[in-house]
This record gives structure tokens, sequence and C-alpha cells, in this order.
């Protein structure tokens, strides 16, 4: 019910309860995707539709614009005449992130559904006014047969208008096995169409490069961690899917609890998704050989193939059966790899090692440490630190090019910490700078505007074809979390973040109080040659060899503390520190973490804002904040990546809303900000 959604057409001046713009219903099937009807969305105008959603419970109502991904069958620009063929789906994607719940979608194709009454949701006008119901019809039977037009027959209960592309679960197993498609025009029930048909979605053309490149993936892919990630993030007071389940008291299949298939399908989900459809079938028929029943639309996911082993003639999917999959989907051909596939593989290979303890026997034990022990020794390491600096140098040449940029220093005023005086400068490659404007006792809610046109007239004098010039906004750590790369230089205009790389700096280093808080003198010296030492090491490691990061602040959804500075100096020099929270300042204030990592050593950190979700999941963050960081080769990548995180963000690809919020701390300690000793040149 919470998942539920509604579906208005888009357009300015609608009020989130106008009948009159209301479309139909729809589901949350991922974070940032709904799942409707075809019919629906295309009843609008254009490619866009706004969604109206629960923000939580008591929470009331959002609106969020959403475009619409993908239909099937796809009829753009063909009127449509009667009802909408079969499958009548329709993917639509949020066009900037939200928080919200998602409902569980079943792993089962439809065809094997075998109980008799259903649960549906959606919403109708009932007396003038949109309101959420929910009923329960019978299963009669299907229409067609093995083909994209099956569709499930319902009975025993009225369904309204507007309920159209609501969910359809299943009682017994509290899962979603079908969307609600059609309802007969005198009398009960209608017709839904079983989740599985997604898997008739065009398959891209070419060799996939990344996930987000096949929709279905994709969106399957962010379903199966996100309900992972729940099960595993304490900080709700509401059950989860395997919670609930657990009540229930029924599965597909006798081998998996709840849990372990929630952990089961995260896992394959972290992995890269099959090469094809037909290596996916080859690899059900290597464990099922001719009992293999291969469902129509046949399987595309490692979730689709873990379904069909539900089906399978041995045992009900016996748990022997579902680690030899697991095996098989570790040691799968890869369409690409990620920075994360190897620690990926390694986890899967940990749940099937602690699945399988006590269970399977010795011998089947000591078989499937033999598997992995070979997939070690066929798989690449990866290459040396040398090898990995030569195949990115190309692509970081360019970047590694003394360029001109643009500074903004802010300077807080001790008297009234509500208003900055400023500097915006002209960074040269030699490192001094060239003062342009300077700003006195501005309120921070004006900064935007007021800095907006000298900061373009620096990007102007800066920026080169094609290669906008950085911004550095060196900011005093009690306002790092300021939100820079938020702010738009002109009506009308991309936020600076998505606009060019923007990076923080710490202005007021050399000042910071002591890692436990004490606060310095004013007339404290620069902090000692040994401290400085380590960040200019930390900081050349970085560059040339690559970094790794490190969450500090969070562990599976709760909030730690960050390590004392003493700890985070022991980390090795590949580290990059990563705070998930920053801005929760229920626990450790903010500035404690930052002073705490600067008095450790580092110059790069990442961060992204906390928007005050006591029960946001932050696992997809966790790893692809971690992905980000491995895959830049070296550290001097980082401003240009997380640039096009953000540009993405302002786009709205759902492949980047992780990204919301994010920061990178990026201060060179070789390069001190005027005032510590550089050059600064009069206007």
């Amino acid at each position: 019910m919470a998942a539920t959604v509604r579906i208005h057409r888009a357009g300015p001046g609608y009020a989130l309860d106008e009948p009159g713009t209301f479309l139909g219903s729809g589901f949350f099937i991922a974070p940032n995707w709904v799942l409707t009807c075809a019919h629906v969305v295309r009843s609008g105008e254009g490619d866009e539709v706004r969604v109206v959603y629960e923000r939580g419970p008591g929470r009331g109502t959002s609106a969020v614009t959403g475009e619409v991904a993908t239909v099937v069958p796809d009829r753009a620009g063909i009127p449509v005449r009667g009802t909408w063929p079969s499958p009548d789906l329709a993917l639509v994607r949020l066009r900037e992130p939200v928080d919200h719940d998602c409902a569980y979608v079943t792993e089962r194709p439809a065809a094997y559904y075998e109980e008799s009454v259903v649960l549906y949701s959606g919403w109708s006008v009932v007396g003038g006014e949109l309101r959420r119901l929910s009923g329960t019809c019978t299963v009669q039977g299907t229409l067609g047969g093995w083909s994209d037009d099956e569709q499930i027959r319902l009975g025993g209960d009225v369904l309204p208008p507007g309920v159209s592309g609501g969910p359809v679960v299943d009682p017994v197993r509290g899962e979603v096995v079908g969307v609600l498609k059609s309802r007969t025009d005198r009398g009960l029930g209608g017709t839904c169409t079983g989740v599985e048909q997604l898997r008739s979605l065009p398959v891209p053309a070419g060799e996939p490069a990344a996930e987000h490149d096949d929709p279905y993936q994709a969106v399957f892919h962010a379903h199966d961690r996100y309900h992972r990630d729940r099960q595993r993030h304490p900080d709700t007071d509401r059950g989860t899917w395997a919670d609930v389940q657990n009540q229930l008291g029924a599965r597909p299949g006798r081998a998996l609890s709840p849990e372990e298939r929630t952990q089961l399908l995260g896992r394959l989900a972290d992995l890269p998704p099959p090469v094809s459809t037909r290596a996916l079938l080859g690899v059900l028929e290597s464990l099922l050989g001719d009992q293999a029943a291969i469902p129509h639309p046949a399987p595309r996911g490692w979730r689709d193939g873990l379904g069909a082993l539900y089906e399978s003639p041995r045992q009900d999917a016996a748990l022997d059966l579902v680690l030899d999959y697991a095996m098989r989907a570790m040691a799968a051909e890869r369409p690409f790899v990620t920075p994360g596939t190897r620690a990926a593989e390694r986890a899967l290979w940990e749940w099937v090692r602690q699945t399988a303890e006590g269970r399977p026997g010795p011998a089947y034990r000591r078989r499937l440490g033999q598997q992995w022990i070979e997939r070690l020794q066929l798989t690449p390491r990866g290459p040396s630190a040398a090898e990995a600096e030569t195949a990115h140098a190309a692509a970081r040449s360019a970047d590694r090019a003394p360029r001109l940029f643009v500074l903004l220093e802010l300077e807080q005023l001790g008297w009234e910490p509500g208003r900055c005086d400023w500097h915006v400068s002209v960074g040269r490659p030699a490192g001094e700078v060239v003062r342009l404007r300077d700003g006195e006792r501005t309120p921070l809610e004006e900064l935007p505007a007021v800095l907006g046109p000298h900061l373009t007239e620096a990007f102007r004098q800066c920026d080169e074809p094609g290669r906008p010039a950085d911004l550095q906004v060196a900011l005093p750590h009690l306002l790092l979390g300021l939100d820079v790369d938020a702010w738009r230089p002109g009506p009308g205009e991309a936020p600076l973040g998505a606009q060019r790389p923007v990076v923080v700096r710490c202005a007021d280093r050399e000042r910071l109080p002591e890692p436990d808080g004490t606060p310095l003198p004013a007339a404290e010296p620069l902090p000692a040659d040994e401290e400085q030492r380590e960040r200019e090491a930390r900081w050349r490691w970085i560059h040339a060899h690559g970094a790794q990061a490190e969450v500090l602040d969070c562990e599976d959804g709760l909030r730690v503390p960050v390590p004392a500075a003493e700890s985070l100096r022991g980390l090795p020099h590949k580290t990059v520190p990563v705070l998930c929270r920053y801005g929760d300042h229920r626990f450790e204030d903010d500035p404690v973490a930052i002073v705490r990592i600067v008095h450790g050593g580092y110059g790069v950190a990442l961060w992204r804002r906390w928007r005050g979700q006591s029960d946001a999941v932050c696992g997809e963050f966790h790893r692809r904040a971690g992905d980000t960081v491995a895959g830049a080769g070296g550290a001097d990548r980082l401003p240009a990546l997380v640039h096009a995180l953000r540009a993405g963000l302002h786009e709205g690809r759902p492949e980047t809303y992780w990204a919301h919020g994010i920061a990178l701390f990026y201060d060179d300690p070789r390069r001190p900000l005027p005032g510590a000793g550089d050059l600064l040149e009069a206007p």
C-alpha cells in the first residue's frame, strides 16, 4: 500500500488532489522507478507525468515529475483504438531522487501461480475525491497461452476506474505477481499482467558497458539491492519484507529462509548481469539437464534464473541446487566489469560458504571450496600499480595539464555567524591567484544571488571550449556542508555542480581545533612538519596509484562515530574517507568528523549531505561511492567524475541518483590558500 502511487498529467498549475488530471495507478518497483500500465501513461500528454506518492506514514503526499522510460509494446505515435495490447506495461523513472517504499516483486513467473485469491491496491475517484482503495479478487484462469498476450483473469470484486497500473499481490507469499490491466465493462473483475512480462523489454543494441544500459537489469538489480539493504538497516521500527515473510510461513522453495533469499538476490544484483539470455539458459540447463522447463518470456537476469529453479523437479529448489547456481553466476562470463565486481564475487562466495555450513555435507562443501580456489586462479587479480598508472595515463593527461581555475573564499564572521565576507579570484597554473572581487557581511541565504554575476565573469576568463574551469570553494570547517554546487548563477541556469567540477577546501586548516574538539589559540602556528608530510605523502599516493573508499560514519545503515585522528592515520595511504551521513546531527557533530579527517592527513574525502530521512537506505551510496573512487584510477579524476554525477542528476538519469547531495573535499596540501604563504596579486 505504501508503495502504491497515483499518476497525473504533467503541467504547471495542477493541484495534487485534482481528479481531472488523474490518469491511473502505479507502484514503486525500485528506488525512483514506477511500474504501471502503458495505457495509463500514454493517456497523458507527451512523455512526462506527475507521480504522487506518500512520503511515509502520516507524512502526507508529495509529487515528483517522471519520464516515461519505456513501454511494451511500444506504440509511440500510433493512435490506440480500444484496449492497449498486452502486456501493456510501462516504466516511469523519476526526474529527481526521492525517498519512498518499494514493493517486493516475485522472481517466479505468473504461469506457475496457483493461489486462488489475490490482493490489489490502487487509486480511484470516490465521491469527487481521490481515494486509495484495496480489495481481493479471485483468479479465474488466463487469457492467451504461452505468448506475450497471456493475462490472468480476475473476478470476485468490482475494479473501479483508475486502479489500472496498481499492484496485484499474492497474499500467501507476500509478493507482487502482476499489474492490474483492465476491468470488465459489466460485472466483476478484470485482468492483470504478470510482472515477468517485463522480460519482453527490448534488449539494447550493442554490448552494454554498464548496468544502466539495460533498463530491465538496472531496475531489478536496484530492486534486489534495495530489499537487501533494507534488511540490513536497523534505523526504523517498520518491518521489512523478510520480517513479514517470516510471519506468513510460506515461500517458494524449501531451501532458503526469507533473509537468505533477500541476501542472495542482493548479492547476485551486485554482479554484472548475464552476458545474454542464451548464456543464462545454458547455466540453467547445466543444472537441470533435460528437466529444465523454460518459462515464457525467457529469463534475463540472475533473479529470473533463481525463480526458474523454484519450479524445477529437483526437490523444489534444494539447497545444493541454489548454491550451485550461485557458483555458476560467480564464474559466468561478464558483459562488463566494475571496480566492485571482484568484491561482489567474494561477498557472494562468503554467502555460499556460510549457507553451506552443516547442511549439504562435507564432500559437497569441499567441492564448493575447490571451485572457489579455481575461480581465484582463473580470474586476473588486476593490474599492478605501475600498469594501472600506464592504463590511465592517456585519459588523465589532459586533466594533469596546468589550467586556470576559479577560487571562491568565504570567511564566516564570528560575531555574525549568519553573514560572510567573500573573495572571488582566478587561480593561475603556477599557483598564484588574482583577486577579482570582494564583498563584506553578505547573509548566507543571499550568497547565490550576490555571487552569481561575479562567478560568471570569472568563469568567462577561465573556461576553454569543452573544458569548463574548476571551481574551488574555500570554506571554514563549520560551513563545509554549504551546498555551493547547487547554486544557480542565473535564472533558468543549471546548478554550478552540473556545469563544472566544484570542490571544497578547508579555509581554516591552520586554525582547526584539536581532533577532540578543544579549540587552539588564535595564534597557533601551522601544523607540525610530520602532519604536513603525512598529507603530502597521502596526496601523492592516491594520485599516482589510485584510491579506495572507506566509509567512516555508517555501518550497514547504523550511524557510528568517525574514528579518532590517530586511528585514521593508521589507515593505508590509498584510503579516501567517505561520510554517508554528513548533516545527521543526532549524533556526533559534522565539524568534529571533518577535523579528525584533516588532522588524520587527508586532502581528499567524499560525503553526501544528509537529508534527514531516518529510514533512508544507504547501501547504494556505499557501493557506488566505492566504485567511483576505485574506478577513478587516480584521485585527480575525481573532480571530473563527481561533475559527471551532478550533471546526470540534473538531467534526471536514475543511475546517478545515489549521488544526490554529494560533495568532494579536494584540498591540495602543496598549494596553500591565499594568506597562507601563497602569492596574491592585486586586481
